[in-house]
């Protein structure tokens, strides 16, 4: 007990004879809590927060609008009665799932370079799936009995079914959010110590004491943490898989053409985390140039994310090649046209257009000066980003919009509402991120100075 607590004196920085290549473990602590608790926000965060305030007030608009209005100001109808609400779910399910890998599975498999990305990734998880748990609820019709989901004793007599798999995803998100959420504010308890104890302001001293929750650094302490810390990675772990998995068989329970194949479960969480990469690309590479990261968040990092993101591309598109070749085997009449409506019917675009996102443009990753080049992998990630929504899109809309019977066929539209929903839900993401990267540190001070102290010593 005592060895370890002298390492851990060492590695927070409480003396200050091991130094990081150029710093010292005081810099480090200066560097990362200086952003938040002396400098001035920069412009760049100001007009970001602006936008996805205008975004956020979309959302409000088309909430308000849905309570008077009701479902019938959604595109959806008759044959497509899913429509881009339930696409958005999976989205912002599966940009959450980035977090997860990158703070959890990688920290168990001993991967240090996670240390300068895990924070802000564990965060983008926790606002993602919130939006995600968005539109299930207005989904519903009537969002206020949302809580018939729940078991409980009631008069009505009522009990959810628990045969649905739109059930196992109300048990599977909650279960989700509520781990990664208590997983991260977990990992933070030690830098909101360090924020109390540098801050300045008393408002500062006493707000970032209560949640440092009575910290003090000592062994005792460190070894709890270590112990929950690790707990709650092997809890969150199996979590990656399971929840889109679970969504995953909203759609491979039914017996739709085009859902109903078992490739789904693996197949989502392989996407999952291919978008989930290219959403923290997406977010960090701006991020870490207007703050200047760039001696925390190395090219690396960006090396090393941008990897992992393409070899879960790789499996995406074998998945798209396997959707083909089993609706061609199958030679059932239904799959046979589902795929081939899906390239040459009304919404060929959008397959054609998810191929293009997902299947080529990635294989510029092949080449490391792209992977290591940020503005080229910025634009990358923004295209994956929108083929995965694509992909949700196609998945929905091809497979429902011409049923089994040609009386049963139709269209469907986003209309005002339905896009005024997602760029909503958008605001309410990129503002609550804001916000975070605002008030709480980014970077995880206590494990950036551990991992220097085991890699020079």
């Amino acid at each position: 007990m005592a060895k370890d607590a002298k390492f851990r004196e060492e590695a927070l920085g409480q003396v200050d004879d091991m130094l990081a290549p150029g710093q010292t473990f005081a810099s480090i602590d200066r560097d990362i809590t200086d952003l938040v608790l002396t400098k001035k926000a920069p412009k760049a965060w100001w007009v970001a927060l602006f936008v996805s305030g205008i975004l956020l007030g979309f959302l409000m608009l088309a909430i308000t609008g849905l309570f008077f209005y009701g479902l019938g100001i959604w595109g959806i109808n008759a044959p497509v009665g899913w429509g881009i609400a339930i696409v958005n779910m999976v989205w912002w399910i599966g940009i959450g799932h980035a977090g997860t890998l990158i703070s959890a599975i990688l920290f168990l498999f001993g991967q240090d370079w996670r240390v300068s990305i895990n924070r802000f990734a564990e965060a983008m998880t926790i606002f993602a799936v919130s939006a995600a748990g968005l539109f299930p609820v207005l989904h519903l019709g009537r969002p206020w009995l949302v809580y018939w989901f729940f078991p409980y004793p009631n008069t009505l007599g009522m009990w959810p079914q628990f045969r649905s798999p739109l059930m196992w995803d109300v048990f599977a998100i909650t279960a989700y959010v509520l781990t990664s959420a208590m997983f991260w504010y977990l990992g933070m308890i030690p830098d909101l110590a360090a924020m109390r104890d540098r801050a300045k302001l008393k408002i500062q001293k006493v707000l970032y004491g209560i949640h440092a929750l009575g910290w003090r650094g000592s062994a005792l302490h460190w070894h709890r943490y270590e112990v929950a810390y690790t707990l709650f990675a092997g809890l969150a772990t199996p979590l990656v898989v399971s929840v889109h998995s679970i969504v995953a068989l909203d759609f491979a329970t039914s017996v739709i053409p085009g859902w109903h194949t078992t490739i789904f479960p693996p197949y989502f969480v392989a996407g999952a985390v291919f978008s989930g990469f290219a959403m923290v690309l997406t977010l960090l590479i701006p991020i870490r140039r207007v703050y200047r990261l760039e001696k925390f968040i190395t090219l690396r990092h960006i090396d090393n994310m941008a990897k992992i993101m393409f070899a879960n591309g790789l499996i995406v598109f074998y998945g798209y090649l396997n959707e083909v070749f089993f609706g061609w085997y199958s030679a059932h009449e239904f799959e046979m046209y589902m795929i081939w409506n899906r390239m040459t019917g009304p919404y060929a675009w959008s397959f054609w257009a998810l191929i293009f996102c997902n299947g080529v443009v990635p294989q510029l990753l092949w080449l490391k000066r792209i992977r290591t080049h940020t503005i080229a992998l910025f634009i990358i990630s923004i295209i994956i980003n929108i083929g995965m929504w694509l992909e949700r899109f196609v998945i929905v809309v091809t497979s429902l919009h011409r049923d089994f019977l040609p009386s049963s066929w139709g269209m469907y539209m986003p209309t005002f509402w339905d896009w005024a929903l997602y760029l909503g839900s958008i605001g309410f993401f990129a503002f609550a991120l804001l916000l975070f990267i605002r008030w709480v540190p980014m970077i995880s001070i206590f494990e950036v100075k551990e991992v220097n102290h085991k890699h020079n010593h």
